[in-house]
């Protein structure tokens, strides 16, 4: 093996959203270790660019979901994806990790591949959900895909791909056990009666489509229990900003507060969550809070993508159990009417069957994964 830490190794990564930022933050900090002289350019959030990570795009450039989402922002991001291909083909980096952010990805990465660069995708695509052929295109794309979930590995290994299971940092950040009544100080809320978070979603899409329900949701259960406080934590200030908006307009008298940048302290003080799918769950199982999980589409990114997901479930705490340990509600279900009952189910009855499945989760996924995610890395490079 050549020894890299006498040289100053060149990462490229990009990155998409925030879950992306927070993995890309692990493995720079794990490399970091291993390679003290080496450079970090791509893509990258605050977390990574904290780290000295040089991105030459805003993250949010490619924070676009959906079919018909990604359709009216496809000029830019070609113009991105072109602009990273050509720099990297110049300024080429010992590898190449995309985190996430498959459709973008991908692409980039089997343009990089051709031309000699290695390449790791980071976070398998949903390739054993829908579109499964796309399982060739990830062969070649790249040298190694990075899976956080243990069922992953078991897909690749069936097409011979080469893929190493590395957990998820969630679970190696997330204690086994989250204080409820020292989140609650912290934050400033009543230590006892009940806690509600509700968490439509990182996205502003997201939020146009979860808010009003949320908040009619909330106006009935609290015609029941006038002592429930109602908790909405932001990912950034931006996003505060489009709830409160869409607060005011929505026009339900309850009062909610609003903490920015404290998602899992907020989630450690509460009691249920109300929630869109996403990231976020899987932190809620490791949090070990019970929750009810929802997901609205745009209409035509729902018809199209409706006939070609086979999948059970569509929340990771139940895929990962194999088994519906937290209700789903998709589209058209997602009414007030439909999660009342569900949630004065979990707000009020006992969840301790529910805590053990999620810490069975948390032993699973809990594999150091940033510093697994790196010694994946250093193999690739330093493999002639």
């Amino acid at each position: 093996m050549s020894d890299f830490k006498s040289t100053s190794p060149v990462f490229a990564i990009v990155v998409g959203e925030h879950s992306g930022d927070t993995l890309g933050e692990g493995l720079i900090k794990s490399l970091k270790a291993k390679y003290p002289n080496a450079k970090f350019v791509g893509i990258g959030g605050p977390k990574m660019q904290a780290l000295g990570f040089e991105s030459l795009f805003a993250m949010e450039e490619l924070a676009v979901m959906g079919i018909v989402e990604v359709l009216g922002r496809i000029r830019r991001l070609l113009y991105v994806r072109k602009y990273l291909t050509d720099y990297f083909t110049e300024n080429k980096p010992d590898v190449f990790i995309g985190i996430d952010a498959p459709d973008f990805n991908l692409t980039l990465e089997e343009r990089l591949k051709a031309k000699g660069i290695k390449t790791v995708h980071y976070v398998s695509p949903s390739v054993w959900a829908w579109r499964e052929k796309r399982v060739f295109k990830v062969e070649r794309a790249t040298n190694l895909v990075l899976a956080l979930l243990p069922f992953e590995k078991a897909f690749y290994d069936k097409y011979d791909v080469p893929c190493k299971f590395v957990g998820h940092s969630l679970a190696d950040d997330i204690p086994m056990h989250s204080d409820k009544q020292q989140a609650r100080n912290a934050l400033g809320l009543n230590p006892s009666g009940k806690v509600l978070a509700l968490m439509p979603g990182s996205r502003g899409g997201e939020l146009s489509r979860l808010v009003s329900v949320f908040l009619e949701t909330a106006k009935q259960l609290q015609a029941d229990d006038p002592e429930l406080t109602f908790v909405v934590p932001m990912i950034s200030d931006k996003r505060a900003e489009q709830f409160n908006t869409l607060y005011q307009e929505a026009g339900v008298d309850v009062p909610v507060q609003v903490f920015v940048g404290k998602t899992q302290q907020v989630m450690a003080a509460s009691d249920c969550l109300l929630t869109a799918s996403g990231t976020v769950t899987l932190e809620a199982a490791l949090i070990k809070r019970p929750m009810v999980i929802t997901y609205k589409f745009n209409w035509l990114t729902y018809q199209m993508g409706k006939a070609l997901v086979k999948l059970k479930y569509f929340s990771l705490p139940n895929l990962l159990a194999d088994k519906e340990l937290v209700p789903e509600l998709l589209q058209h279900d997602v009414t007030a009417e439909s999660l009342v009952p569900l949630l004065k189910e979990r707000l009020y009855q006992d969840q301790s069957a529910l805590n053990d499945a999620f810490t069975n989760i948390h032993h699973m996924l809990k594999q150091d994964a940033s510093e697994q995610a790196a010694i994946a890395v250093s193999e690739l490079i330093e493999r002639e």
